[in-house]
């Protein structure tokens, strides 16, 4: 099993930049396919990006590429999402999960989710 702990959310401006970050404790880190999602007010959670276990391999939506980068740190057990240029429909609980062997989008696959963290982005 990995626990997932996610911090660096907050309230920013239209433009800004945020990093939020995760660390697993728990089974090595490295063996885990690592995600970022999201979910606002009334609305389905959403996938943002992923990185696989090396960090050689990103997927990002469509709505956060270009502005949002996934990384990871294997030996500090932490994943990060770097996000700029934030817009207001950013806002939205942002939330890590981890699984094995799973690399795709669709949330209901990730075994481990965190707390999530909120951001805000005011016009």
């Amino acid at each position: 099993q990995v626990q997932l702990v996610e911090s660096g959310g907050g309230l920013v401006q239209a433009g800004d930049s945020l990093r939020l970050s995760c660390v697993a404790s728990g089974r090595a880190f490295s063996r885990y396919v690592m995600g970022w999602f999201r979910q606002a007010p009334g609305k389905e959670r959403e996938f943002v990006a992923t990185i696989r276990w090396s960090g050689a391999l990103t997927s990002y939506s469509d709505s956060v590429k270009g502005r949002f980068t996934i990384s990871r740190d294997n030996a500090k057990s932490t994943v990060y999402l770097q996000m700029n240029s934030l817009k207001p429909e950013d806002t939205a609980v942002y939330y890590c999960a981890a699984d094995v062997d799973y690399t795709g989008s669709r949330a209901s696959a990730y075994d481990y989710w965190g707390q999530g963290t909120q951001v805000t982005v005011s016009s």
